[in-house]
């Protein structure tokens, strides 16, 4: 009853009720009841179990998980910048800021300190959380890759309301943004291989992803989804997190070469290799996009995995040795510059304990 009782918080967010039920019904991605990947897609690798899984995670012998030392950032001020220069900032984890051609876009902003829903686990590693939502100026569109607590933050979304002009989410996620008090019209929320205009030239294509999606005990009651975003002199394309398939090869014939992809790269493990990217498939899939610039999130914030958290920068820097790719590893808060593609990036992580 306590349990229950704890999972009624408006935090929780509500799953799909009325005529969003009703629309989600008529998705061909969504069957006996719940919404299903493109492929056949295990929680957990062949062998695995929750038992396994959880006696692993909570008594095996992980070094580095979480660093010791403070994370080296830095700070770009967003509310004074000029809004003619193109560029992106990383906060950590999978959440960042882009500005492009005039338009202000933030992807799942997770910037309370905390990936749970208790204060007390999973948090931020100490220098992560640099920015808070004072330091967000307007923004024109919020992208909403799926449910999770790491990508989708209550108490950030709250304090960022006043300042959100447009979400775009999948099919389902609209109904926490309504029920903690957005305004419906804001709300553009999709299935798979939906076009958006967003604005003139500007325009994001919902794309299928390769996960699941929850805030509590019931599962993938909403969709979880990446994004092909384009504007005026970009496509970039908006990964959330997905375990490697069919799909990125697809994407990359449907829509041709991508100036930049920004595709998950930790929080990984053998146990759920079907759900995440493994090391040796980020490039991969990096190049079944025809990426011409990768930028690798999902790391160095929070401890979700088992692996060192330094582990998926040195691993992605260690397999493209052989691959050659044009990678973005910007320290968070470090300014990328979009127009820039021999722009330099240091190990910034070297060295940190």
């Amino acid at each position: 009853m306590s349990v229950l009782s704890y999972l009624k918080q408006v935090k929780f967010g509500k799953l799909p009720t009325g005529k969003r039920l009703e629309r989600i019904k008529q998705s061909p991605n969504y069957k006996n009841g719940t919404f299903q990947n493109q492929s056949i897609t295990p929680d957990l690798t062949e062998g695995a179990s929750y038992y396994t899984v959880g006696k692993e995670f909570f008594f095996g012998q992980h070094k580095n998980v979480s660093p010791v030392d403070e994370i080296p950032s830095t700070k770009t001020d967003l509310l004074n910048v000029d809004l003619n220069e193109n560029f992106l900032v990383w906060f950590g984890h999978s959440s960042y800021y882009i500005q492009i051609d005039g338009k202000r876009i933030l992807v799942d902003p997770v910037l309370s300190g905390v990936a749970s829903p208790f204060s007390f686990s999973t948090k931020a590693f100490k220098g992560t959380d640099r920015y808070t939502t004072d330091d967000i100026p307007e923004i024109d569109y919020l992208f909403i890759s799926h449910d999770h607590w790491d990508h989708l933050d209550y108490k950030t979304i709250l304090k960022l309301k006043p300042k959100i002009k447009k979400i775009i989410c999948g099919l389902g996620t609209g109904e926490h943004f309504e029920y903690w008090g957005f305004d419906t019209t804001k709300i553009i929320e999709k299935d798979w291989n939906e076009k958006i205009v967003l604005d003139e030239r500007f325009t994001a294509h919902t794309v299928p992803s390769r996960h699941f999606s929850g805030r509590g005990l019931t599962r993938n009651k909403a969709l979880w989804t990446s994004y092909v975003l384009q504007t005026p002199t970009m496509q970039i394309f908006l990964g959330g997190d997905s375990g490697y398939d069919k799909h990125f090869a697809e994407i990359g014939k449907t829509f041709g070469a991508f100036d930049l992809a920004i595709l998950e790269n930790g929080q990984y493990d053998k146990s759920w290799k079907y759900i995440h990217l493994m090391p040796n498939e980020i490039l991969q899939a990096a190049k079944d996009l025809n990426a011409k610039r990768i930028f690798p999130v999902h790391s160095s914030k929070f401890a979700l995995g088992n692996h060192p958290w330094y582990e998926p920068l040195e691993l992605i820097i260690e397999n493209n040795k052989q691959e050659n790719l044009n990678l973005i590893t910007p320290m968070i808060g470090e300014q990328v510059n979009l127009n820039d593609t021999t722009q330099q990036f240091s190990q910034w992580w070297k060295g940190v304990k």
